[in-house]
């Protein structure tokens, strides 16, 4: 099923970052969309055990990082490892959005978000969030586009 979901609905690959205190992190999605033009509000769905999970609760905020087209490694990084167990950011360049939200060097654009509401669906929760810093960082590149085949396999 979620194979033919991602081949009938594409969607782009991010890499959602957040920063509580010194303590960073980051992990791969797909599930992320804009949700309301006034005032313009964007959301993600990340499920509960996740890492960031927790650390977007605390922290109030949240960052997406779009993948460019040819950057698959950065998106398999970012989405196999546990920020419990691992520094995610080692051997990777980022700066810092305006609250602090890590920024990948090699992402095509981000946006830094306020976290306004939540709300449970199913196995994930969707934080919405209000944008207080962008930024265009690579005006051509192509974005990731999505496929749980490259991800998981054939099966889904």
């Amino acid at each position: 099923m979620q194979d033919f979901i991602t081949k009938a609905i594409p969607t782009g690959v991010y890499v959602i970052t957040v920063r509580k205190g010194d303590t960073i992190n980051g992990m791969t999605a797909a599930w992320v969309t804009q949700v309301s033009f006034k005032p313009p509000l964007l959301a993600v769905a990340i499920a509960p055990p996740r890492y960031t999970y927790k650390l977007i609760k605390e922290s109030g905020y949240f960052c997406i990082n779009t993948i460019p087209q040819d950057a698959m490694d950065i998106a398999k990084h970012f989405g196999f490892k546990s920020g419990k167990k691992t520094d995610k950011f080692k051997g990777y360049s980022y700066t810092n959005a305006l609250k602090g939200s890590p920024v990948l060097d090699k992402a095509s654009a981000y946006i830094e978000c306020e976290l306004q509401s939540t709300c449970e669906t199913g196995d994930h929760t969707l934080f919405i969030g209000s944008i207080v810093d962008h930024a265009m960082l690579q005006e051509n590149a192509e974005p990731l586009i999505f496929k749980w085949s490259d991800f998981f396999g054939k099966k889904g």
